[in-house]
């Protein structure tokens, strides 16, 4: 039993829209034929887009968000030039420029920008220096959730009781931990820590618009990850329980409130 973040589910209020604008920006396919299929990440996860009004609902809780949503979304590529170039074609579909790219501080290259749909997604280099010739388009290798937490070594050993494995621990600093095949990274900052580093305003108020969703191989996984979330102190907001779509699914919220979804393929 390990939980791994297959998933990312966005609400935003012009699904379509969204849809297209992600397709754009990061270059990606749709798994399926339907229009409603999730959009694979170049093998970092997969992304989903939903009516925020409903995914609100299905995870039980009112669709207002004001401000600050409490977590970042990030794609980790290659170069440097990489990062400009999804940049560029982030704002060419819409995207609003939090901050520039640029060589940080300690030498890490980023940019950060609002999508469309009002998520905050940062754009990271994993070299500093561009050395060999630009992917067309590029893709990125990595994507991560980073959620605000209140103390993330708490949350670390909520994670932890749920089979998670860490592999970079700075204490109340920053946590993360290791990514399984086809799956996307999940982080843990503080909220202070997290807003400051992408140049937003901390406060913040509502639903996050966002739902991580695990695929289980089995019922039995969906029960005991709902069981383990459950005993380590977190919230069950849905009880396991068949679908409309043939799928076996629960939900339930970590110590911070952030969302999850467990289930099964239909």
């Amino acid at each position: 039993m390990t939980l791994s973040l297959d998933i990312i589910s966005l609400g935003a209020p012009q699904v379509e829209a969204a849809r297209a604008f992600y397709a754009s920006a990061f270059s990606t396919t749709a798994t399926g034929d339907d229009r409603t299929a999730d959009l694979d990440l170049h093998g970092t996860g997969r992304l989903a887009l939903h009516q925020i009004d409903a995914l609100a609902g299905d995870a039980g809780t009112d669709p207002a968000t004001t401000g600050f949503r409490g977590h970042v979304l990030s794609a980790i590529v290659r170069r440097p030039a990489e990062v400009k170039a999804l940049l560029d074609a982030a704002t060419a579909g819409g995207a609003t420029v939090v901050k520039p790219a640029k060589k940080a501080l300690f030498g890490e290259f980023t940019a950060v920008f609002r999508g469309p749909d009002g998520a905050v997604w940062k754009l990271a280099a994993a070299t500093k220096k561009d050395t060999a010739p630009v992917a067309d388009p590029p893709r990125p290798t990595e994507t991560a959730v980073y959620l605000g937490v209140i103390e993330p070594t708490a949350s670390k050993a909520f994670y932890e009781k749920l089979g998670m494995n860490v592999e970079h621990d700075y204490g109340d600093k920053f946590i993360d931990f290791a990514v399984t095949g086809g799956a996307s990274r999940l982080g843990l900052l503080t909220r202070k820590a997290l807003a400051k580093d992408v140049g937003v305003d901390e406060h913040g108020d509502g639903f996050s618009a966002l739902v991580l969703t695990h695929s289980a191989a089995s019922r039995d996984e969906v029960d005991a990850l709902l069981a383990a979330a459950h005993s380590a102190g977190g919230r069950i907001t849905a009880p396991a329980a068949r679908t409309d779509r043939g799928a076996y699914a629960g939900r339930f919220t970590d110590p911070d409130g952030h969302h999850w979804q467990i289930t099964t393929r239909p």
